[in-house]
């Protein structure tokens, strides 16, 4: 990376990788107005703009609309998934025949219909071995007693431990969805996470009925245009890594925006960044790490973060140091109570306890906080979204959580899009941005998304912005305190051998790159 000439690449562990600086950067030491986070080959892959950008906040409004789109498909669909169950229902809350309303028979109608379309399922292959823990049968006993033009497969193309990550699914090259949200079992919900929701249930053998599940906070997004062109490209790849089919570009250009969606932005660039393990002839790619590490540096006034996990000690080693400055941003981050399973919270949760320690310590001036969501009966909410919010200028959203694996072990699909001062637009994307992160606060507050910016804006922090609006009942943002770590358990989570680093540590040269560019100014600390 470099700036000026200097160079912000760790030369002793991670030769090369330049950056090219659009337009130049200064090196005199200033913070730069009008300097872009995202910068294609170094904090992304690439920058295209969509036409159409929406964000689903919990599952519900996605699997609707993700039925109504494979329904409307004319030549392919392309699932790119950790996780896939066909037994799961898409729409129970628009009523009809159950068996209807099936992932599986929702796809299997949608070839007997439409004899052009074809439609393809990739699956990491140790996310099918969970799936016939659930009682899902084998991939090729289902690929068996399909149609020809439905396929299912499994990738095992990944290093020892590895995971195949990414949540994508194209349709026909000009609809993509990416995001934190599998198409699968546990995930559907409404954004009340109401304690007793009738049709949150697990999907079970022929006519019987699932067991009830939990509450469950998600997203994904949506979006029309070049970039979901450029979405279908790195599924139509991943297809090819893990199946040595290669699908050639749909051509045929229409508009396929659900016309019942709003959609949060138009004409928008959005970025994708990549996590790809270095793996046979595949070198590394952690564009999502190198993203993570420049918009901490870059933050001026709060981070605000929702994410399945909070256990990377490099990225809590850089909220640290941030939080050691006086004029430091807030960095609030949202997680569930405890990891989905056993071995993740022994993994998961014993590094969130430790890399705990390190950022309260480091919080001296009390701008961090960790909270848990709860519903009106305070019961636990999981949060598996994958969202991060970077004062009134960057959103970010994908499959990556805030550990080790998601930067350099497995493979990851992250999109994020930048309101950059001086630019058209910039003040109103600004607000978009803000708004969105606000209208999350509300959903777990319990409260508008117009008390949760008179708050922020009154308090002058968005620390104590939630502080003033976290209530002793009902639904609200609990502070986490993690169980006290025995011997074994500090060991277990010092090793990392569950979750290891796989990348360079590029966070001093990061920073001092990107502090420069921190906003002279905001309107709020927000």
């Amino acid at each position: 990376m470099t700036a000026g000439g200097e160079a912000t690449t760790e030369p002793a562990t991670d030769p090369g990788l330049p950056v090219v600086v659009p337009g130049g950067a200064a090196d005199e030491g200033g913070p730069e107005q009008g300097a872009p986070l995202l910068i294609p080959g170094e904090t992304c892959w690439r920058i295209e703009r969509a036409d159409r950008f929406a964000v689903f906040v919990d599952a519900a409004g996605y699997f609707a609309t993700l039925k109504r789109a494979v329904a409307g498909a004319q030549r392919r669909v392309l699932f790119i998934g950790w996780d896939f169950d066909p037994r799961i229902r898409l729409d129970p809350l628009a009523g009809g025949r159950p068996d209807d309303d099936r992932l599986g028979a929702v796809l299997e109608e949608a070839v007997a219909r439409n004899p052009r379309l074809e439609i393809r399922v990739l699956q990491w292959d140790l996310g099918m071995l969970r799936a016939l823990g659930r009682g899902l049968q084998p991939i090729v006993l289902l690929d068996r007693r399909t149609p020809d033009r439905l396929t299912f497969a499994v990738d095992t193309h990944h290093p020892v431990g590895g995971a195949h990550h990414q949540k994508i699914v194209v349709v026909d090259d000009c609809l993509a969805f990416a995001g934190g949200i599998d198409v699968t079992a546990d995930r559907w919900d409404t954004s009340d996470h109401a304690d007793d929701n009738p049709h949150r249930r697990r999907p079970a053998a022929g006519r019987a009925e699932g067991r009830a599940t939990g509450p469950w906070h998600d997203a994904t997004s949506m979006m029309t245009g070049p970039a979901a062109r450029a979405v279908a490209e790195l599924a139509r790849d991943r297809w090819e890594s893990g199946t040595g089919d290669r699908l050639e570009p749909i051509a045929e250009a229409r508009d396929c925006w659900p016309a019942d969606v709003e959609p949060l932005l138009t004409d928008v660039d959005v970025a994708i960044a990549r996590t790809r393990p270095e793996h046979g002839e595949a070198a590394l790619v952690h564009e999502i790490e190198l993203l993570w590490l420049a918009t901490i540096a870059a933050a001026r006034r709060s981070l605000y973060v929702e994410s399945q996990y909070f256990a990377s000690h490099r990225i809590a080693e850089a909220i640290a140091s941030r939080l050691r400055e006086p004029d430091g941003p807030d960095v609030v981050v949202v997680n569930p109570e405890t990891a989905d399973g056993w071995l993740s919270e022994k993994a998961m949760g014993t590094a969130r306890a430790r890399v705990l320690e390190l950022v309260r310590e480091a919080d001296v001036h009390d701008r961090f906080r960790l909270y848990t969501p709860v519903t009106a009966r305070r019961e636990p909410i999981y949060v598996h979204a994958k969202v991060t919010v970077v004062d009134d200028r960057l959103l970010r959203l994908g499959s990556s959580n805030l550990n080790n694996r998601s930067m350099g072990l497995d493979t990851e699909c992250d999109l994020a899009i930048e309101a950059v001062e001086g630019r058209p637009g910039a003040d109103d994307l600004s607000a978009t941005i803000v708004g969105f992160r606000d209208g999350l606060l509300a959903e777990h507050l319990g409260c508008t998304p117009a008390e949760v910016t008179a708050a922020v804006a009154e308090t002058g922090s968005l620390v104590r912005g939630i502080e003033r609006l976290r209530r002793p009942t009902g639904r609200s943002l609990v502070p986490f305190e993690p169980p006290r770590l025995g011997p074994a358990d500090r060991a277990l989570a010092e090793s990392e051998v569950m979750d290891p680093e796989k990348t360079p540590n590029r966070w001093r040269r990061v920073e001092r790159f990107f502090a420069r560019r921190r906003r002279p100014g905001s309107r709020v600390r927000a």
